[in-house]
């Protein structure tokens, strides 16, 4: 039973241990450093704080991410797409 958003691709956060995270339904990696990654997904925007972070690996055209570090929060914001599609990344995250 998945939501599948309009271009097919399922979004789904696998976690573990705090230490590892992989992610799919991954449309574009807009900003990552070793604090912070920020993500455009198929269910909106997703933040990652955290310390040590590291995107391993990266694959656009599948959408997926895994990422390695010490993960503490993961924080979304309204859904980026439809009607919205032709706006600017801050206009995106201070709706």
């Amino acid at each position: 039973m998945e939501d599948l958003s309009s271009s097919g691709r399922a979004h789904k956060v696998t976690i573990t241990n705090r230490r590892t995270c992989s992610i799919n339904g991954v449309n574009d990696v807009l900003s990552f450093d070793v604090h912070e990654i920020l993500l455009e997904t198929e269910q909106g925007m997703l933040m990652i704080k955290g310390d040590e972070l590291h995107v391993n690996r990266l694959t656009l055209d599948k959408g997926e991410v895994d990422i390695d570090g010490k993960i503490d929060s993961f924080t979304y914001s309204e859904a980026a797409g439809g009607a919205h599609k032709n706006e600017s990344l801050l206009s995106k995250l201070f709706r």
